[in-house]
C-alpha cells in the first residue's frame, strides 16, 4: 500500500533487508522464504513494517526422492532431489503473505525483494516430503496484513493463523 493505495511492484525474489550488507545474499540464500517462527528474529526489520501478498495459483519445492516415495534413504544409491508441483484442488489464486525491503547503499542501484513466509505444511505436503509450505491468508485479511501495525504483532499472528486452507495436490514438475 502507498497513500492508501494498492501497487505492484517488481521485486526480487529473495529478499535482502535493509541495512544488511550484500553478501547476506551469499551468507543466508535461504532468504527467498521467511520461516514463521522467525519472523521476530531474523526478520524483524521488516514484521510489522513491510508486508506484501503475491499472487500464486501453483508453487514448487525440492523434495528427497527417497522422502517423496516414502523409502528408506538406503534403498537409493543416492539422495536425488526432485522437484514437485503443488496446486490447490480448489484451483483458486492464493495470496501468500510476504516480507518485503527496500535495500540501498551507496554507488549501488536500489534493490526491492521480498521472502514469502512459510510455515508447519499441512499434511499433504509433508506426506509428499516437504517440510515448510507457504501461508496464503484470506482476502478478507488482505488490508490488514498490507496495513500492518508493529506495535499489535499479535494481529498479525492472527492473520497468518486464519490462512486459507486448500488441498495441495502435488505431481513432479516437467
Amino acid at each position: 500500500m502507498e497513500n492508501g493505495k494498492y501497487v505492484v511492484k517488481p521485486m526480487r525474489y529473495q529478499c535482502r533487508i535493509a541495512g544488511k550488507p550484500a553478501n547476506y545474499d551469499v551468507k543466508y540464500p535461504g532468504t527467498y522464504n521467511a520461516r514463521r517462527d522467525n519472523l521476530e528474529g531474523f526478520w524483524k526489520p521488516c514484521f510489522g513494517y513491510t508486508h506484501g501478498v503475491i499472487l500464486v495459483d501453483v508453487f514448487y519445492e525440492n523434495v528427497s526422492k527417497a522422502k517423496m516415495e516414502g523409502t528408506l534413504l538406503e534403498t537409493h544409491e543416492k539422495d536425488e532431489n526432485v522437484v514437485l508441483e503443488f496446486r490447490p484442488n480448489n484451483g483458486q489464486l492464493m495470496h501468500v503473505a510476504c516480507l518485503w525491503s527496500k535495500w540501498t547503499a551507496p554507488g549501488q542501484p536500489d534493490l526491492l525483494s521480498f521472502a514469502a513466509i512459510t510455515d508447519e505444511p499441512p499434511a499433504e505436503v509433508e506426506a509428499a516430503g516437504h517440510d515448510r509450505c507457504i501461508v496464503p491468508i484470506k482476502p478478507e485479511n488482505i488490508e490488514a496484513w498490507l496495513n500492518p501495525e508493529a506495535s499489535d504483532l499479535k494481529a498479525m499472528y492472527a492473520i497468518l493463523d486464519d490462512r486459507d486452507r486448500p488441498y495441495y495436490e502435488h505431481r513432479l514438475a516437467a
